[in-house]
């Protein structure tokens, strides 16, 4: 299937099976979280052990002085959960362009992280925040018992900061089984008609994002017999326009070790970028592997970026 996928991609333009320029530094400060989500392809949980320290930070925050104009996205397992979060956001204001935050949401309610709201606030961060569905019986069987009243209570005091208005909140749907996203722009006007009309919340885009078949949702979907089904379901569903825009060829993801890899999904499976040695690149190596082109890293969960509407970190992609 990888073949085919590369193939398909070289059909459209053969530079789409290569890296075209850095544009955005996804940095995954680890897997631990104070949640453990059925679909999570990191497999984080309150257990996570896998946490990004200072020296790594520093190389992070040195790339971004002096490359001016990269936009950082700060994910996990739950980044604020890293000790060093807050240094890190600190370090790089004014160095990148626009700087992103995936929150859980419900971190904002943990017992002495009240400090957070006020902190994105001050630091001009955007929040993307996931939030797989706005009934609260879907988001419970995906993400736990009490998830969503505690999504909602957050998502109340990230507008009372300005969120939803003058600063940039926007949420994540995913579907909770194996299936294809529908229209985004659909969904989003769901969203906000429900989220308004029930619990008076405001956010300014929804992105959807098809589940990739790796992590915890691999092992759901082998559980149920259907991992086989997905992935020619994600296949059969291939779209030229999106395969246009994928994500990996403008973005590189850093682990917490300061390894690189196209996309989050490699980095979740173990598939980094090498040398034409096989020797594994580090963030000392960016500056110089951005400049060269160099082929991507492909797998067979990169259809589910492709299938639909396409879907990326920053929602569909036609």
């Amino acid at each position: 299937m990888v073949a085919v996928f590369k193939e398909r991609l070289r059909e459209i333009d053969p530079m789409y099976v290569t890296f075209e320029g850095l544009q955005t530094l996804q940095v995954n400060l680890g897997n631990i979280c104070n949640q453990t989500c059925a679909h999570c392809h990191v497999n984080a949980s309150p257990a996570g052990d896998r946490i990004m320290g200072p020296a790594v930070m520093e190389k992070i925050v040195g790339l971004l002085t002096r490359r001016a104009g990269i936009t950082l996205d700060i994910t996990g397992g739950c980044p604020e959960m890293n000790p060093h979060f807050r240094a890190l956001v600190e370090k790089t204001r004014g160095n990148s362009s626009r700087r992103m935050v995936r929150s859980n949401l419900t971190i904002m309610t943990e017992p002495g992280m009240e400090w957070l709201p006020g902190f994105y606030r001050d630091q001009e961060l955007v929040i993307i925040a996931s939030l797989p569905c706005y009934q609260e019986e879907n988001v419970e069987r995906q993400r736990g018992t009490g998830v969503f009243a505690r999504s909602i209570e957050a998502l109340r005091t990230l507008n009372g900061f300005g969120y939803g208005g003058t600063l940039e909140l926007n949420l994540v749907y995913n579907p909770s089984g194996p299936l294809i996203p529908g229209s985004q722009r659909e969904l989003e006007e769901a969203y906000k008609t429900e989220l308004l009309t029930r619990y008076g919340i405001r956010f300014n885009n929804l992105y959807t994002i098809a589940n990739a078949p790796i992590g915890r949702f691999r092992e759901y979907l082998e559980a149920k017999g259907a991992y086989e089904r997905y992935l020619a379901m994600l296949a059969t569903r291939f779209n030229p326009e999106a395969a246009r825009n994928i994500m990996c060829r403008t973005l590189v993801s850093v682990d917490w070790k300061g390894f690189l890899y196209n996309c989050d999904f490699n980095q979740a499976i173990g598939l980094p970028i090498t040398s034409g040695s096989g020797e594994i690149l580090k963030i000392d190596d960016l500056e110089e592997a951005a400049t060269t082109g160099a082929e991507l890293f492909l797998a067979q969960h990169c259809y589910c970026c492709t299938a639909g509407e396409g879907s990326s970190c920053t929602g569909a992609l036609s």
